[in-house]
């Protein structure tokens, strides 16, 4: 699995832990997460300040890090002297899903993941709308697919 295996489990664990964008994740550096309870990041699509709590995933971000330097990227290009591109990213991604004999997953995969497992923990639609710097409950539910999941639910045992 060579570059494959030793890219793949902290963007994913990144992505599904924080909700970020593939944009946002492959230009961190090391310094940026390394050793901290959380980053504060300026998000590339909407340049509004996001706060990542990374607590949870500290002994992943210290495994990856060992050996690189806070300067590093995270996810450094071997063609270029810059991060991974987004195409990059996603390729490597879907690599890892076919690996694992899945064949729906991809960059975006990893945000709604964060959504939708978020949302069924806390039920608070409100926060998580912030989070993703959404503009209604409604848009923010439709994105995860919740939406049907509440729908199946309230028909599972519906019956006249």
């Amino acid at each position: 699995m060579g570059y494959l295996g030793s890219f793949c489990w902290l963007p994913i664990s990144l992505g599904i832990n924080t909700g970020l964008w593939i944009s946002d994740l492959v230009k961190l550096k090391v310094g940026d997460i390394y050793g901290k309870p959380y980053a504060d990041l300026l998000k590339k699509k909407t340049k509004k300040k996001r706060r990542l709590h990374l607590i949870a995933i500290q002994e992943d971000i210290v495994e990856y890090c060992i050996g690189k330097q806070p300067d590093d990227f995270l996810f450094p290009s071997k063609k270029t002297d810059i991060h991974i591109s987004t195409t990059q990213a996603y390729r490597i991604l879907v690599a890892a899903g076919e690996w694992i004999g899945r064949h729906d997953i991809g960059t975006h995969t990893m945000r709604k993941t964060f959504g939708y497992h978020y949302y069924k923990r806390t039920k608070d639609v409100y926060t998580l709308m912030e989070i993703f710097g959404h503009s209604s409950p409604t848009i923010t539910k439709k994105y995860i697919g919740i939406r049907e999941d509440e729908i199946a639910d309230s028909l599972k045992d519906f019956r006249l």
